[in-house]
């Protein structure tokens, strides 16, 4: 099973979340909305997309890269969180 199944309503909530600010972006430039209110509703859209990517990255490492049976002492599962850190501070 893959990890995008097992939190499969959550994940795709956010996704219709991050269409509603898509959505909102639209209906602000057909409105003639002042540009900055646009490049607002632009930014959370970015920081809810980036947060998802976030979320699927870590569990593609998680459940993909590192063995299940790696120990939590392993280098290898050192290297992942640093890794995931790392993705999480990127994408903020």
């Amino acid at each position: 099973m893959a990890h995008t199944t097992k939190g499969k309503e959550k994940l795709l909530t956010r996704v219709r979340r991050i269409g509603g600010q898509v959505a909102a972006i639209e209906r602000a430039l057909n409105s003639d909305e002042e540009c900055a209110d646009v490049l607002q509703l632009m930014a959370s859209c970015r920081g809810a997309l980036n947060g998802l990517m976030a979320e699927l990255m870590e569990g593609h490492v998680r459940f993909h890269v590192l063995a299940p049976n790696t120990r939590a002492d392993s280098p290898q599962r050192k290297g992942a969180e640093e890794l995931i850190d790392i993705i999480r501070t990127y994408l903020k």
